[in-house]
């Protein structure tokens, strides 16, 4: 079954039920019933907490995720299948404009996050940094061999990344590649369907090279879903100071350098929790927006108002990725 037939099948029932939210809310309330909304799927981890939380606060509102590319989220919304996306990209002014002309509704787009893209590779690996320029040889196949790096492991570097329409290939495509280009074109890069195969073939082969959203690999959230929803709950809405402080171990996370002139040539790499996602130190980042064309009536504008919010932005903070809204703390990082 494709994307669209399992939109139209979740909107007929969403209809036929009568939960789409249609009820007038006053200021300070949240709308009832359920709508959907369309993620790319490197930030399937913060959006599943992110439902989970809001849900347990407004028992009779409920949010259906889909996963997919960022350009079929995009696309999605361009024919007013979703009302609410997240993506990494803002819509142009015609597209606004043609939704807007088109079905009489008005995009709302909020910065949620600034997310990194991260490189990882297996225990094995004996690679602890990369530099930008390396970076670039690699996904160019100018540098194709372990060996042209750091030690005597001749066997080829195996790119492994999500599937070609996510955002965070296109970051690295933008950033790396010659107009035209595709990562897909280096015979020694493999897609896979989502983050999770990326993650999971990284952790088996020593010569994969792992191109993931960090928020992947914040132990801090993964550790809190074993904790009752309640509990989390209200440990988001304590104004305390939180940060993640703990990338996964599970895999190595590499740092990356990125000599310059604007920095006097530094060689230091950086790995990329969020105090250097903030200063910049960590180069490869990337903004995430949550764009929405819900009237304020509805249980998605509800969704919206909450992400946005104190609670939303803090369970951001717990992913490893940075909160738009709330200031990192410098910790002590082992």
């Amino acid at each position: 079954m494709n994307l669209r037939s399992l939109l139209k099948i979740t909107l007929s029932l969403l209809l036929a039920t009568g939960v789409v939210s249609c009820t007038k809310v006053k200021r300070g309330e949240y709308a009832k019933g359920s709508s959907t909304i369309f993620c790319d799927d490197g930030f399937r981890n913060i959006l599943n907490e992110e439902i989970n939380v809001f849900e347990f606060s407004y028992p009779e509102a409920s949010i259906i995720p889909f996963y997919v590319s960022e350009q079929d989220a995009i696309d999605t919304m361009m024919c007013d299948g979703t009302q609410a996306i997240i993506v990494t990209q803002e819509l142009t002014k015609e597209q606004k404009d043609y939704i807007k002309n088109k079905f009489k509704r008005v995009v709302k787009t909020h910065c949620i996050a600034v997310d990194a893209v991260a490189l990882i590779t297996n225990k094995a690996n004996r690679v602890t940094t990369l530099s930008v320029d390396e970076i670039g040889d690699i996904l160019n196949g100018k540098i194709t061999r372990w060996s042209q790096i750091v030690g005597n492991d001749t066997t080829a570097i195996k790119i492994v990344f999500d599937n070609p329409g996510s955002s965070t290939v296109s970051y690295m495509r933008d950033r790396f590649m010659k107009d035209g280009k595709k990562i897909s074109d280096n015979p020694n890069a493999f897609a896979q369907k989502d983050n999770a195969q990326v993650f999971d073939i990284v952790k088996k082969d020593p010569d994969a090279l792992g191109i993931i959203s960090v928020s992947w690999l914040g132990d801090d959230l993964s550790l809190a879903k074993d904790v009752p929803v309640n509990e989390r709950y209200k440990g988001y809405e304590n104004h305390n100071d939180t940060v993640a402080t703990n990338l996964t171990t599970e895999v190595n996370v590499l740092k990356v350098s990125n000599p310059n002139e604007s920095n006097d040539f530094d060689p230091s790499g950086y790995k990329p929790y969020q105090v250097y996602i903030n200063s910049g130190e960590y180069p490869l980042f990337r903004k995430v927006y949550m764009i929405s064309t819900a009237s304020n009536s509805t249980v998605l504008h509800s969704f919206y108002t909450f992400v946005t919010g104190f609670v939303g932005q803090k369970i951001i903070s717990k992913t490893g990725i940075l909160p738009y809204y709330m200031n990192p703390r410098v910790v002590e990082l082992k």
